[in-house]
């Protein structure tokens, strides 16, 4: 059983195009069982029993839809399947164990050996690891350049080149990426475009309405928003999508049942947390480009932002990751770091649940000191994930180490 559209969901003779991404992100995608259930039901089985041995030819060569086996096919994470498509405007997803087992699964599917990526310089540390590093042993090779130079995308496009390859806002200074531009100049050369949506989510930015051609998501961030499981997703086209799944379903990056479960228990509070997540991180960024021991504060909601005209017309808000520089070194970073009681010192993100990273040490720890300094990823950048406390408790905590620097 394949990826299922989008439009297979809902009441009966309705699409998702007739409701509001806050109705699509409570009811997209559930098919009650005989039992007539309200909440979605979650099916913790290996295995699915056919009627006939034709039957089960048949839903093993495609021929009949139908769940196989929970590698690649089972109820409940085809309804994430169906929910996220529907709320990224996409005619099919394919979701995974992971975020990274997603940028795997994409680029396994639609690459071979040969072929040319260009990514972003600003991708979060493992997504630049695994293109740079790791795709390389088998025949696919990465150029990295700047987030924010539309030239330098378009002149290291090569005719071998597959895939443009974005996160924006990046991770972590958040660099905004002008999706519509970047499309132009790929689609010209007939190459596809990739965006990791993580921090905005289709609450905040739907990259296909710009013209991208997928959407990748780690779910285990904001999809979940409560820093419980893991899983990714890749959205799009059922023309690509298939692609993906045939990937998948040999591979075996399999998101869980429950997982996927937990997953859209979460979605149905995505819109709330987004829209208040990211108004607490607005105030937190206020606050932090005042302080005096703070050197810059990133984010996309600030005037001061160098993308903050396009960041109003490509996103609803600025989503709620804040980073800044400290004045000094990587020991006053540090310093404010372990001065928090409240922020939780860890390097994920997406959480109600505030979070506080050093991502020179951490997320992007592993890749080499050149490609962190092209990242812009320096020894006195901190990184905020602004959870659902108040922002006073948030600014408390903070100023306690901001000030004795």
């Amino acid at each position: 059983m394949e990826p299922m559209e989008a439009s297979e969901s809902m009441a009966s003779g309705d699409t998702p195009r007739s409701y509001s991404l806050e109705t699509l992100a409570v009811r997209a995608g559930q098919e009650r069982s005989q039992f007539n259930e309200h909440s979605e039901a979650l099916y913790l089985t290996s295995s699915f029993v056919f009627d006939s041995a034709a039957q089960a030819a048949a839903r093993f060569s495609g021929e009949e839809e139908g769940n196989v086996y929970s590698r690649f096919t089972n109820p409940t994470v085809t309804t994430f399947q169906e929910r996220l498509a529907a709320l990224e405007g996409a005619e099919a997803c394919v979701a995974t164990a992971s975020g990274m087992s997603a940028v795997l699964s994409l680029v396994m599917a639609l690459c071979s050996s040969g072929d040319h990526i260009v990514a972003s310089t600003g991708l979060f540390g493992a997504t630049q690891q695994m293109l740079g590093s790791i795709m390389p042993r088998f025949g696919i090779q990465t150029s990295f350049v700047a987030q924010t130079d539309n030239a330098a995308w378009q002149a290291a496009l090569r005719p071998e080149t597959r895939l443009l390859f974005l996160e924006t806002p990046s991770n972590p200074l958040t660099a905004i990426a002008d999706i519509a531009a970047l499309v132009s100049i790929a689609h010209a050369r007939g190459v596809l475009v990739v965006v990791d949506n993580c921090f905005c989510t289709p609450i905040l930015q739907r990259p296909l309405d710009l013209g991208a051609d997928l959407v990748l998501h780690s779910a285990t961030k904001y999809l979940d928003g409560q820093g419980r499981v893991l899983g990714g997703a890749v959205a799009g086209p059922r023309r690509l999508t298939d692609e993906v799944f045939r990937f998948l379903r040999t591979a075996g990056p399999t998101l869980s049942a429950f997982n996927a479960w937990v997953l859209l228990k979460g979605l149905e509070t995505l819109q709330i947390r987004m829209h208040a997540q990211s108004a607490k991180a607005l105030q937190l960024a206020q606050w932090l480009e005042r302080h005096p021991r703070v050197e810059r504060v990133y984010y996309p909601g600030l005037a001061s932002h160098p993308q903050f005209d396009l960041a109003c017309r490509q996103q609803k808000s600025g989503g709620a990751i804040v980073s800044f520089t400290v004045k000094g070194a990587r020991q006053e970073a540090w310093k404010v770091v372990d001065s928090c009681r409240l922020l939780s010192i860890t390097a994920n993100l997406g959480d109600t649940k505030t979070t506080l990273t050093h991502p020179a040490t951490t997320t992007h720890g592993r890749i080499t000191p050149e490609q962190r300094a092209a990242a812009g990823v320096s020894e006195d950048l901190l990184r905020i994930a602004v959870g659902l406390e108040a922002v006073v408790d948030l600014q408390n905590d903070l100023d306690g180490g901001l000030s004795s620097i």
